[in-house]
């Protein structure tokens, strides 16, 4: 095997005599054996089983630094200091260090035998599908890996088929995968899901940024439709439009494990979202959809509409920079209303201006589902700087409340948690706000608190060190803009749907 193909390096000095080659595995083995073997001790043919068992001990208790210097003096490359610096920890962030092919070599070599790192992120450092190949060798031997980011690295289809290999042919430690923006067409989607339809391993997967097309989305359909592994999928900003979204939607239908899709920046259209609203009728695990930028209409928002008054497990709706109006708008809350056991904790509709009725149905719908926000641009007609005004600080509200009752800012929280623990269900930390009656807060000055605690769970962590944070923060709480929460999006790239 090629050194320029496989993990090992050359050693400093060679015999005359040709070695005999070594697989991939003996290699990766053999790699350390620069920085602890006696050059003076001979290298004989027959005791090859010897020192593999010799190789093998050094390579895991040769010190890592020691190693990854090693490894880049022999590979020709620079050493990466963070990574000095952070080999021992369990988050190793790489991303935008210029490693390329060989940087990314030297690392994967000390990472055969790391047992520290948990995540490794290495995006926008050009790997192209060589490096690819040296990381795919490293996950061959290390188990300890469970999240790895490669997004922004040029993979095109040569990494994707080595990847997808990977994963059809190996088991792996690998949980989170992100491949986002590696010019990823719909041929290497249809190699990838061949390799992800019976793999149960990977939990969160991050194809966003991609070259996918219709075609795509039915490889990722059917993928969905067997696959009872995945519990989150990124799909946004890729050019699958109404043809591929409805046959995404198929395979939602048997689907029973995908709780979160991104699929912002698409083109789901009015017959992608009617697929989607009969899908809503029979999921009973989705919890969080971004359907941003779709060019879903009000007849898509009605078809949508109709699942959401019967399920029961979606809890985030994203509909913002779609082209709706208050129409669309009243059909999704009124919706919600119908259904008693809807769960909806937010409903983003962030361009749309309502009207005073809509307001007033909408305070009908929070009595009874008080978990719920939804966020809108504006009220017609309405003074939006006297609103402003009219907000309160929550920040200083809480603060002053605490002071007088001489307790801390973890206890008042934790008192609304009656399971007592720092972490709490976004919906439930804001009902929990609404319905006590030690301070007068109101919905925005909530939304701005539970931006400030949630995490990507989808929970608030009201442990003391972060509610501790609060006290420090400038400018307070409560100072957002009223027309609802302020987003910012790339201009669309040349030749997009709209």
């Amino acid at each position: 095997m090629d050194s320029e193909d496989s993990l090992d390096y050359d050693t400093k000095e060679e015999t005359e005599a040709s070695p005999k080659q070594l697989s991939s595995d003996e290699t990766l083995y053999c790699e350390a054996e620069a920085t602890v073997v006696d050059k003076d001790k001979p290298v004989q043919e027959n005791m090859e089983t010897d020192l593999e068992i010799e190789d093998t001990e050094k390579f895991f208790t040769t010190g890592q630094k020691e190693l990854y210097l090693e490894a880049c003096k022999l590979v020709g490359v620079v050493p990466i200091s963070r990574f000095l610096h952070t080999m021992e920890d369990s988050v190793v962030n790489l991303n935008h260090h210029g490693l390329g092919p060989k940087g990314i070599k030297a690392i994967a070599i000390t990472m055969v035998s790391n047992t520290s790192v948990a995540v490794l992120e290495v995006a926008d450092n050009f790997i192209t599908d060589k490096g690819t190949k040296y990381l795919v060798e490293m996950l061959q031997e290390n188990y300890y890996l469970q999240e790895l980011n490669i997004s922004e690295n040029d993979l095109n289809f040569e990494g994707a088929t080595i990847i997808s290999n990977f994963f059809q042919k190996n088991a792996s430690s690998i949980s989170k995968l992100q491949l986002s923006g590696n010019h990823f067409k719909d041929d290497a989607a249809e190699l990838l899901c061949q390799s992800l339809a019976f793999n149960y391993q990977i939990k969160v997967l991050d194809l966003s940024h991609n070259e996918f097309s219709d075609k795509a989305g039915e490889y990722l359909g059917l993928m969905l439709g067997i696959n009872i592994g995945l519990k989150t999928l990124d799909l946004s900003w890729n050019h699958i439009h109404t043809w591929g979204s409805v046959a995404l939607c198929s395979g939602l239908r048997t689907n029973v494990t995908l709780e979160k899709l991104y699929y912002s920046m698409n083109g789901f259209g009015n017959e992608g979202a009617s697929a989607l609203g009969d899908i809503l009728r029979v999921n009973s695990c989705l919890t969080y959809l971004d359907l941003t930028s779709n060019n879903i209409s009000n007849d898509g928002i009605n078809r949508i509409s109709r699942g959401l008054e019967v399920n029961e497990s979606l809890k985030v709706l994203k509909l913002f920079l779609n082209p709706i109006n208050v129409e669309g708008a009243l059909s999704l809350i009124q919706a919600i209303k119908k259904n008693p056991k809807s769960v909806m904790e937010e409903l983003d509709i962030s361009n749309v201006l309502v009207t005073e009725q809509f307001t007033k149905i909408l305070e009908s719908v929070y009595s009874m589902h008080p978990q719920l926000d939804v966020i809108y641009k504006a009220v017609q007609g309405q003074n939006t700087k006297r609103k402003v005004s009219q907000w309160k600080n929550c920040k200083k509200i809480i603060q002053k409340y605490v002071d007088e009752q001489k307790i801390s800012l973890s206890d008042f929280f934790l008192r609304l948690n009656p399971k007592g623990t720092t972490m709490m269900p976004v919906g439930d930390f804001r009902k929990a706000l609404l319905q006590q009656n030690y301070v007068s807060l109101n919905r925005h000055n909530i939304r701005d608190l539970i931006k400030l605690l949630e995490d990507s769970s989808g929970s608030v962590d009201l442990s003391q060190q972060l509610l501790a944070s609060l006290t420090l923060l400038e400018p307070a709480l409560g100072t957002q803009s009223a027309v609802g929460t302020q987003k910012l999006y790339m201009s669309p790239p040349q030749g997009f749907w709209f």
